[in-house]
């Protein structure tokens, strides 16, 4: 679930890996920025609290220079102090032992001598009193009703001197709603800031190389260094498309070498072949004659199919649109018209651009294989989803498992003598499935079953793309 959500560019990883880490920072500065505004605020509901109590034991006559914090609240003259001989917070709810400590510093930084302390936060609606209060201040300042606060914090001290308790109760006002806009705001900026210039940088890194990897692909399916591709983006990567360009032209240049090379080796061989084919019509043994043009006719055909595997990357033919059906049928033709035991099943029309000679060929050889190792071949055609599947099978004794993906090598045989009459070069498989590569399909063999388990005959099947 995680990999379909993640994406796979590397632009798209970075910036989200960028936008979660600024996520990540920006709620830990959120809860510390919270955690400082609620110490502010608490600091300040103490600081009032105890001048409000400072007013309260003034007030009753006993000397005492209340702290030099500045200005009082607004709202201190309008708290009510309690005064009772047992403080009614006690089986209150848990208490504040910050606050309380905060507030005794307070008291006795200022030689007052106080017993116990107590300060608890709870729910306005537990304390009626509170709430009447609140609502004929709201009836005479005209506040609404919405802006009452939720819960208040009681501050409850002991005067051991006068055996009273003193207890005021101050409401907390409502959270900043300021402080929750500035947060999402700041949030938003740091995001169009610095992920739009992330992606700026990162979109510079990535687009050469996305160009660059198109190129590859381009090169690897038609090793054509025409159209090289600019340097572009910071100097790395032009120096990397640099050295791509070097390589491509490079290998380019050998791929071309090998081409002129391959056409002269073709060349010199098959002019003395013609002529000792030639020369052999001289000799009066006709049964040696026979096996002399046997041999010449088996290193033709081995010397076509090395050409042929050597410039199947490089083929020079288009592709064009073909029917699939009838370019099949035309090589079961073939066979048929030699006598050979070979029949095709047409199936619904299929037509992909391909290139013909090469294809027909690829058929050709599986043809040939079954009808060398299986006695006869069966050529078929079907659709199997967004792919064609062109399959030859044989009646033959199959092939071992473990040996299945050695019988694609070169010079690869499955009757392992290399006598001509039991089998061929060895080439024709490896051909068949570079052809199919080729075509952006594959060459896949299996052993077909009966009901008993054995093995009773050998698919070959070419499995091409249609789009």
């Amino acid at each position: 679930m995680a990999k379909r959500f993640w994406p796979r560019s590397l632009q798209g990883q970075l910036l989200l890996a960028i936008a979660l880490a600024l996520l990540l920072a920006q709620t830990i500065s959120a809860v510390l920025l919270y955690r400082a505004q609620a110490d502010r605020r608490e600091g300040l509901l103490v600081h009032t609290a105890a001048m409000r109590l400072f007013s309260a034991i003034r007030e009753d006559g006993i000397a005492v220079t209340p702290p030099d914090r500045g200005p009082p609240p607004p709202d201190e003259r309008r708290l009510r102090v309690d005064r009772s001989e047992v403080s009614p917070l006690a089986a209150d709810r848990p208490r504040n032992t910050d606050a309380e400590d905060g507030l005794r510093e307070i008291m006795e930084g200022q030689g007052l001598k106080i017993g116990q302390v107590i300060v608890v936060d709870r729910p306005l609606s537990d304390d009626p009193q509170m709430i009447k209060r609140l609502q004929r201040r709201a009836a005479v300042l005209g506040r609404p009703e919405r802006e009452r606060p939720h819960h208040l914090l009681a501050a409850s001290i002991e005067l051991p001197d006068a055996k009273r308790w003193l207890t005021v109760r101050i409401p907390v006002p409502r959270g900043e709603p300021a402080l929750l806009l500035t947060l999402i705001g700041q949030t938003l900026l740091l995001y169009g800031l610095m992920v739009g210039a992330i992606a700026l940088i990162v979109g510079r890194m990535t687009r050469p190389l996305a160009a660059l990897t198109a190129r590859l692909e381009h090169f690897a399916a038609h090793r054509d260094a025409k159209g090289q591709l600019e340097p572009q983006g910071p100097e790395d990567v032009q120096r990397l498309i640099l050295a791509h360009n070097a390589m491509e032209n490079r290998i380019a240049a050998m791929l071309d070498e090998k081409d002129v090379m391959l056409g002269a080796i073709g060349h010199d061989l098959k002019t003395p072949l013609a002529a000792l084919r030639v020369r052999i019509e001289s000799v009066e043994d006709e049964a040696e004659r026979a096996k002399m043009a046997t041999t010449i006719e088996d290193i033709t055909h081995s010397l076509d199919d090395i050409l042929s595997l050597a410039r199947v990357g490089r083929p020079s033919d288009p592709l064009e649109p073909t029917e699939l059906n009838s370019l099949v049928a035309q090589v079961a033709e073939e066979f048929e018209d030699m006598g050979e035991p070979v029949s095709f099943e047409r199936t619904e029309r299929l037509v992909r651009p391909i290139r013909a000679t090469w294809l027909r060929r690829a058929v050709r050889n599986l043809t040939v294989n079954a009808l060398r190792y299986g006695k006869t071949a069966r050529i078929s055609i079907e659709r199997q989803g967004n792919q064609a599947l062109i399959r030859v099978e044989d009646q033959g004794e199959g092939i071992a498992e473990d040996r299945m993906e050695a019988m694609f090598q070169p010079f690869a045989r499955g009757e392992p003598s290399r006598n001509s009459a039991t089998g061929g070069a060895g080439l024709g498989l490896t051909l068949a499935r570079a052809i199919a590569e080729q075509h952006g399909g594959n060459l896949v063999l299996r052993n077909r079953q009966g009901a008993d388990g054995a093995v009773t005959g050998l698919i070959a099947t070419i499995a091409l793309p249609l789009s």
